[in-house]
């Protein structure tokens, strides 16, 4: 294996297959190599099929030696979350109840990816239905240790080194706390920016389709393939994406102001993790302010579950029905939860959502991002996925979130920075955290 290879970020694979300089097929066999070489302990992929794998890639460097157009991901690896449907790989949620289950069309995310001229590699681990009851997959720093989730695999599959990019969903936490667990960064856009057309639905109001990357100008990249109107999902608007890549990297007008918000929930954070962010407000000095969120926020981790509960006992329904003692007891409760949650208070939660978001809209009349842990520390040893808290509130307002891999905590593990932007202005998020990259690495 030519660990050169699998060293590349996405846009420079991208650029020499582009080229001729190298070929689909060596870069995705160099990372199916790696793959074979890691996979064994870090368990990140559920299906996986490496000589379709490479008949994809050989098909799309036929294309571009006859001259036909190819896409901006020509070539280039992609995992897909096991919550995806896929044509050509069975699609079975990490559930047992849907053991083989094999669907007929790619969710729209998937054919974006394939129309782009992705090679769809393979379907990573997901959490039980995308919620708490984890698979195998272990965190490629310390494989005593939990990789997050829902979204597992996804994410340890990018820390490993066996892919540069791969497609991940958040309802709570799933996206931006594997990030953080895992070192990679982790994009959960605004709600409704990409289709979950053909993927699994938790909650129609929090579900939010993500990436994970190992730069933020590839999650840039691979987010102008996958965001736009989908008339498939009712929540997706039809206006023009901006440009992710180009404004990435773009020198923002004037230096940023951080908005450093501890949050109603700041003392559940370990010691190292707030002496860790109180450090990094002082390292930005005026660029950064301690805001404190109204005392009515604190209701706002109720009003989640609330929201979450009582959807996902709608729409899971149908799988409890069909074989419910297959269930983890784990999930079942939840479900139980929420069929006892009351019309009133379901309302009123949604209707707390709205004002919540508003509420911290204000906020960027002044700031160009929030400042807030991901998570509650570094990824913890055993099986549990760890505490989605630090993500719940962006998830409910449906705000854009990044996840950096700036810090440490415990035993030198990755420890993720969460910025969030303002709704709907995912481009100015993304040069907002490029920034603050660069003047953190001075």
């Amino acid at each position: 294996m030519d660990k050169n290879l699998i060293d590349l970020t996405a846009l420079e694979a991208a650029a020499r297959i582009g080229s001729g300089d190298m070929s689909s097929e060596e870069y995705t066999a160099a990372c199916l190599e790696r793959i074979a070489e890691t996979d064994d302990k870090v368990h990140a992929f559920v299906h996986l099929d490496p000589d379709a794998v490479l008949q994809q890639a050989r098909i799309l460097d036929e294309r571009r030696r006859n001259g036909f157009a190819i896409g901006p991901l020509h070539g280039i690896p992609v995992a897909i979350k096991d919550i995806f449907d896929t044509a050509d790989y069975k699609t079975e949620c990490g559930s047992a109840l849907l053991k083989g289950r094999q669907p007929m069309h790619d969710a729209t995310a998937v054919a974006r990816l394939r129309a782009a001229g992705a090679v769809i590699i393979g379907k990573t681990v997901s959490t039980e239905f995308a919620y708490f009851t984890p698979g195998p997959t272990r965190n490629p720093h310390d494989l005593e240790r939990t990789p997050g989730g829902s979204s597992s695999g996804s994410a340890a599959a990018v820390a490993a080194g066996m892919v540069p990019l791969a497609v991940g969903s958040q309802t709570n936490g799933s996206m931006i706390r594997p990030a953080s667990f895992c070192g990679v960064y982790g994009c959960k856009p605004s709600h409704g920016l990409i289709s979950r057309h053909g993927a699994l639905i938790l909650s129609q109001h929090l579900d939010h389709v993500g990436v994970f990357a190992r730069s933020l100008a590839d999650a840039a990249f691979v987010l102008e393939v996958l965001a736009g109107h989908d008339p498939n999902d009712r929540d997706t608007r039809a206006v023009a994406a901006p440009d992710f890549l180009e404004l990435v990297g773009a020198e923002p007008p004037l230096p940023p102001r951080f908005a450093f918000v501890r949050t109603p929930i700041w003392d559940q954070a370990d010691a190292e993790t707030r002496a860790a962010f109180e450090a990094l407000a002082v390292s930005l000095g005026e660029h950064a302010s301690l805001v404190d969120l109204p005392e009515a926020y604190a209701a706002a981790w109720d009003d989640q579950r609330v929201v979450m509960a009582a959807d996902m006992a709608h729409n899971l329904n149908p799988a409890l029905e069909r074989g419910g003692d297959v269930l983890s007891q784990t999930l079942r409760d939840f479900m139980a939860e929420g069929r006892a949650v009351p019309a009133v208070r379901y309302l009123a939660a949604r209707d707390n959502a709205r004002g919540y978001a508003a509420g911290i809209g204000k906020l960027f009349d002044e700031y160009d991002a929030i400042i807030t842990p991901a998570t509650v520390g570094v990824a913890p040893k055993g099986s549990a996925t760890g505490s989605p808290m630090f993500c719940s509130l962006w998830s409910l307002t449906g705000l854009p979130a990044l996840s950096l891999p700036l810090l440490n905590g415990e035993g030198g593990m990755p420890l993720g920075v969460q910025l969030v932007g303002a709704a709907d202005d995912d481009a100015r998020l993304f040069r907002t955290a490029n920034w603050l990259v660069q003047y953190l690495a001075e």
